[in-house]
């Protein structure tokens, strides 16, 4: 079962980026590297802008700003945790005798 229109579970931030990413075609490893990446990015640069809102006092709620940047902050260690698995798994195959 899909909800349709806002979803009160899912905060604001992921739900302006969420059509984005269904609607994305990939066409292979690289293409869909570079999309989760660009997707942290987003995240981080709307979790600045709460935060610079929320400093210059343009009305943002402080509850709304902590998720966005929690958010953030769990998918930039997500995708380091995701790298150094890459780079071990490279480590690893590399170190094999032939």
């Amino acid at each position: 079962m899909r909800i349709q229109g806002n979803n009160p579970f899912i905060p604001t931030q992921w739900q302006k980026i969420q059509p984005e990413i269904q609607s994305r075609q990939t066409e292979g490893f690289a293409a869909a590297l570079k999309s989760a990446l660009s997707d942290v990015n987003k995240l981080q640069l709307q979790a600045d802008e709460s935060v610079k809102k929320l400093a210059m006092g343009q009305g943002e709620d402080i509850h709304q700003v902590m998720i966005a940047v929690e958010q953030a902050k769990l998918a930039m260690q997500l995708t380091v945790q995701v790298r150094n698995k890459v780079v071990e798994a490279y480590q690893e195959i590399s170190r094999m005798q032939i």
